[in-house]
């Protein structure tokens, strides 16, 4: 049984519903009960305009990491994400494996831990809400630690609900 830490995002066709329905997904998928952040609202990286809602959600799964990567993606086109599309713009939803246990995979299509999350501010900050002792794979690091490294960026928690 691996522990999965998943990030989500989305900035189009009614964010809120995007998250709520892929969270919906992501408890069919874990074998234990979902555990999920809060949602924030942060500003976008790259060229899009519309600011984004993200959380943080942990799995447990005995699905090996290249079923799940390869189930996200379904669910992502599923709900609008065109298969081909540029880096950092506008998407109906992002489901990204940020960490997987202790595993470390780089590969072509995967790579574990998630090569950018440290300078993400939209992932860390959800990531410390469910998992506030946790450190990363590679470095050690604490996640406080990755939080105070990380650039600064516009992110407010909101009061939505799930």
């Amino acid at each position: 049984m691996a522990q999965v830490i998943i990030a989500l995002g989305s900035n189009l066709n009614d964010p809120h519903q995007q998250l709520k329905t892929a969270s919906d997904f992501l408890a069919d998928l874990s074998t234990s009960k979902l555990k999920k952040s809060s949602i924030y609202r942060s500003e976008p990286v790259g060229p899009s305009k519309k600011d984004f809602l993200n959380a943080v959600a942990v799995i447990e799964t005995e699905l090996e990491p290249f079923e799940l990567f390869e189930k996200l993606k379904e669910q992502e086109k599923k709900q609008g994400r065109p298969s081909r599309y540029p880096k950092w713009t506008a998407r109906t939803l992002d489901l990204d494996i940020i960490a997987w246990d202790h595993l470390v995979i780089e590969t072509d299509t995967l790579i574990i831990p998630h090569q950018e999350y440290t300078r993400r501010l939209f992932v860390l900050l959800p990531l410390k809400e469910v998992l506030p002792d946790w450190k990363d794979p590679i470095s050690a690091q604490h996640v406080d630690e990755l939080i105070e490294q990380a650039p600064s960026l516009e992110i407010d928690k909101t009061k939505l609900n799930w």
